[in-house]
């Protein structure tokens, strides 16, 4: 498996856009995978620069409906006319960061013949798996920092009902991406417990001590290979990395195979 970031906070090089966002491709044989679009046509542009031809994804997956990862959507649905966009049916909804600050994505989207919306478990093909883990037992509290829906009219804390995993088996080996780990990664990391996590914590606020401190030795505690970007935070990515050998940071423009 080939992972490429084209979009990220950070960027190795200095032809592509770096922006509050994320956007994978995942290539495995049979699979071209576009996960998250950023915010912006900056993922668009990078991969023309990285030589990536985004015509040739078959399948796309949007994490969660929250901008700096659906905000691409409509440059990708431009580019390519036959992948199907797999959301999540609440993704639409509105999403809020306080009472004014609209973090959803963009409405006029929602009936494009390109989507195809999530169950609870949707199998894309052959070891490829999207969950959203909506009744799974939390043994941790859920942390919404503030981030609302409107519902009724009302702005009302995020439950993450939209937020969705993808799980790719292959060869033994259990890889698991999430955008933003909004359900809590403690509790993610326990569900599936993967060979390997790639995505972000949804750390980036908290501060450097003893309960950041915590949250990585149990993470250390599972058998897994972390590769973290995004809303994990970089300062809090090197407090974590003393206690997690495991731990490394992807940047826009880097590749990784599995």
């Amino acid at each position: 498996m080939k992972i490429t970031v084209l979009l990220e906070n950070t960027s190795t090089q200095s032809n592509l856009t770096a922006e509050h966002g994320l956007s994978l491709l995942i290539e495995t044989k049979p699979h071209i995978i576009l996960f998250d679009m950023g915010q912006s046509d900056a993922f668009a542009k990078n991969a023309e620069r990285l030589g990536i031809d985004l015509a040739l994804v078959d399948t796309a997956i949007l994490s969660h409906g929250h901008y700096d990862h659906g905000g691409g959507l409509k440059a990708f649905l431009a580019r390519n006319h036959t992948a199907p966009v797999w959301v999540s049916r609440y993704a639409f909804e509105p999403h809020f960061h306080g009472p004014e600050r609209y973090i959803g994505l963009d409405i006029s989207l929602q009936g494009h013949p390109g989507l195809r919306f999530a169950g609870e478990n949707t199998v894309l093909g052959e070891g490829l798996t999207l969950y959203t883990c909506s009744q799974m037992e939390r043994q941790h509290p859920m942390d919404n920092s503030g981030l609302q829906v409107k519902e009724n009219g009302v702005l009302v804390p995020e439950d993450f009902r939209h937020e969705q995993y993808l799980l790719a088996e292959a060869q033994g080996r259990r890889i698991l991406f999430s955008g933003c780990s909004h359900r809590g990664i403690l509790d993610i990391v326990r569900w599936f417990r993967p060979d390997v996590l790639i995505g972000g914590f949804h750390f980036s606020g908290l501060p450097l001590d003893e309960t950041l401190a915590g949250y990585a030795r149990t993470l250390n505690s599972f058998q897994t290979e972390y590769y973290t970007c995004h809303c994990t935070g970089v300062s809090q990515f090197e407090f974590m990395k003393q206690y997690m050998p495991r731990l490394h940071y992807l940047s826009c423009g880097q590749t990784l195979w599995l």
